[in-house]
């Protein structure tokens, strides 16, 4: 009898990671490809191509896909997506990847998969009421209350569009993902300065890396106050590439959430994502391992 195992596909604006995972729920063979442009649907293609490849080396039994824009979780289809990756809206993943495979599919959003990821194997085992938010190229938000809450639209927790601020014609993401911190570091020290090395100056003691840190982790703030102040969740996640920052950047986002709240409101835990970039791997194949030790 050939060992199950099951396929997780999360697909991004930017890269598209691959990994299986074995019935004693271990990952292996993580891989990472730069994702399709999108013309003419070249994404579900590269992905059917990901697919039989993959069938090749494997006995699958199910696929799990995380993809960005908000997902008919039932149907596998993107009902919105941004202009990240153009022609996206109306995909049907769920339907195009089994016809193709002749597998089962699951498909959800990325946010939603990581904050799954999360509950299952990660910082928010154990735990009710948990909202995940994750800085990349656009900022994504999830609630997990007895499962994903997802609105009656399936349009909830949009934060990256909230906080739009008429003078700038800017919204939360364009001021607090890291696509626009790094916007702000190009800006001030052009274009050889990585995140990365934003940050170990920072800790190092330089002013100007420290101010501009600060001046962002502020921006995260006046976000995560929004989400206190309308779910009360007992812990938000953190998660996203920048996560890898750790208690360094939990320090500052922490300090600023104060000011955006009323005195001694917050109670709401912060966390970093455990499963870093992974998360949405684990959340992917999660719905096939739902109930099991």
């Amino acid at each position: 009898m050939e060992q199950e195992t099951f396929l997780a596909i999360d697909i991004g604006g930017t890269a598209i990671k691959t990994a299986f995972f074995n019935a004693e729920q271990e990952m292996y063979g993580h891989n990472t490809v730069k994702t399709a442009d999108n013309i003419d649907k070249k994404i579900v293609t590269q992905v059917k191509q990901i697919i039989h490849q993959a069938m090749k080396t494997e006995h699958i039994n199910g696929i799990g896909i995380s993809t960005a824009g908000i997902v008919d979780r039932p149907k596998g289809e993107i009902i919105y997506a941004g202009p990240t990756i153009p022609g996206y809206t109306g995909t049907a993943l769920k339907r195009e990847l089994s016809e193709a495979s002749g597998l089962p599919v699951t498909v959800d959003n990325d946010v939603n998969a990581a904050l799954l990821g999360e509950v299952w194997k990660g910082a928010g085992r154990g735990k009710n009421q948990l909202y995940c938010i994750t800085l990349g190229t656009g900022i994504g938000g999830a609630y997990f209350n007895n499962g994903i809450v997802d609105g009656y639209h399936l349009q909830g927790n949009s934060v990256g569009y909230m906080l739009y601020e008429p003078d700038s014609r800017t919204n939360y993401e364009m001021r607090a993902s890291t696509n626009a911190l790094n916007s702000k570091i190009k800006a001030q020290y052009g274009e050889d300065m990585s995140t990365m090395e934003l940050f170990t100056r920072a800790k190092n003691g330089d002013p100007g890396c420290m101010r501009l840190i600060e001046e962002w982790c502020a921006e995260i703030a006046k976000g995560l106050a929004q989400i206190i102040l309308l779910h009360d969740p007992s812990c938000i996640i953190i998660g996203g590439g920048v996560s890898a920052q750790g208690d360094f950047l939990l320090k500052h986002i922490q300090k600023n959430i104060k000011t955006f709240l009323p005195q001694d409101f917050l109670k709401t835990e912060l966390k970093i994502a455990q499963l870093t970039n992974h998360a949405a791997l684990y959340g992917a194949v999660y719905p096939y391992f739902e109930g099991r030790k």
